[in-house]
């Protein structure tokens, strides 16, 4: 499948929305404190980071799970290097990127070093301690063929009433069928199809507090056998 661009608008500055989807792409609140809550917390990050720990994303969208889950591993000198694969269906253009991302001061020197890395296509990054792979095209194509195991998922594609696709029971079977046991997946929504979904592919699933206005969150374990 070749690479379809994403189609934004911006509200509010620096914040993207998805014109396809009409959704923006993290919280108009702080979208960096709902990827804490919500993928890091929700995940056990960073307390189970280890080398070699492996994220894998569904929605890799501006990148800022990853500079924050990197930033993460940094702040709690994690040894060894993270790895962390992301499936996008629509990668965004490096400049919106980088657009985004400055609406993150806190980030801003992580967000300066991955800057020049940006393709806005598949890609790998390597650095002495991230190891990160950029997977395009459609994740119910891509995510079967892919030859990983996640400890940690981030399901983070845009809302499952706008993008149902990325949320759709045969997907989260093959995300549990890339997943070690006893790893784990969170997302910002609690939807019911979401979390049945979940369930029939083998994980024990919790509702959670949500971040800011959500009220509720998903977080979903591997059963280890």
């Amino acid at each position: 499948m070749q690479d379809h661009p994403a189609d934004l608008a911006w509200r509010d500055g620096d914040v993207p929305v998805s014109t396809r989807f009409d959704d923006p792409y993290f919280s108009l609140e702080n979208g960096l404190a709902e990827t804490r809550h919500v993928f890091l917390a929700g995940n056990g990050l960073p307390a189970r980071f280890r080398d070699g720990f492996h994220i894998a994303e569904l929605g890799f969208g501006t990148g800022l799970n990853l500079l924050a889950a990197l930033a993460a591993w940094r702040a709690a000198q994690a040894p060894g290097r993270l790895h962390f694969t992301s499936f996008e269906a629509f990668p965004m253009a490096p400049d919106d990127m980088r657009r985004a991302q400055g609406r993150f001061a806190e980030l801003a020197p992580l967000a300066a070093d991955l800057a020049p890395h940006w393709q806005g296509q598949a890609q790998e990054i390597t650095l002495p301690d991230l190891q990160f792979t950029l997977i395009t095209g459609d994740a119910r194509d891509t995510l079967k063929p892919w030859p990983g195991t996640a400890d940690a998922w981030f399901l983070d594609g845009f809302s499952p009433a706008k993008n149902p696709e990325l949320w759709q029971p045969d997907l989260m079977t093959e995300v549990a069928h890339h997943t070690a046991p006893g790893g784990t997946a969170a997302t910002y929504t609690a939807a019911g199809f979401v979390r049945r979904g979940l369930e029939a592919a083998g994980f024990s699933v919790t509702r959670q507090a949500g971040y800011g206005r959500k009220r509720h969150m998903t977080v979903a374990v591997k059963g280890e056998g």
